[in-house]
């Protein structure tokens, strides 16, 4: 048989955990007005022109290298070699494993933009997803920002 607990008297919430409830509500309150005001903990996606961009796709050769062309006239604009780049690597197959599962192939490049504020993303134009480069440090987006360059290169 089960052991009964009965409810305290009068069948009231125990004021310390009411007091708890409070104190953890005004507490939540307080640090969202905080946040909200000095933006810390806020991600925003900026409205900003674009600088440059250019679309690319990326192809893997049989040898494990990938290779990087400027989608307008097929340009190679950069090489992956086998066990390098690991980072852009994993940008890239993240973005092409979303778009199989939206059902979409290879023919829609990948667009690298630069906007006017200094960010640099990569978005799938078929998915709608993008990275926002930036975010990983300045090495990592620095192996995209040297694809762009040669990519506007003309």
């Amino acid at each position: 048989m089960a052991a009964r607990i009965d409810p305290p008297a009068g069948g009231a919430v125990p004021r310390g955990a009411l007091l708890g409830a409070v104190a953890l509500i005004a507490l939540t309150l307080a640090l969202a007005t905080v946040a909200r005001r000095t933006d810390v903990g806020a991600t925003r996606d900026p409205s900003s022109a674009v600088a440059a961009s250019v679309d690319v796709s990326f192809e893997d050769a049989a040898d494990g290298a990938v290779t990087v062309t400027r989608s307008a006239d097929g340009r190679r604009v950069g090489e992956l070699a086998p066990g390098t780049n690991g980072f852009m690597r994993a940008a890239v197959r993240g973005l092409v494993r979303e778009r199989r599962r939206a059902g979409f192939g290879p023919e829609t490049p990948f667009r690298l933009t630069r906007w006017a504020d200094g960010r640099l993303s990569l978005a799938d134009p078929a998915t709608g997803r993008h990275i926002e480069l930036d975010a990983f440090g300045p090495d990592n987006a620095g192996v995209f920002a040297r694809l762009l360059l040669a990519g506007t290169a003309r």
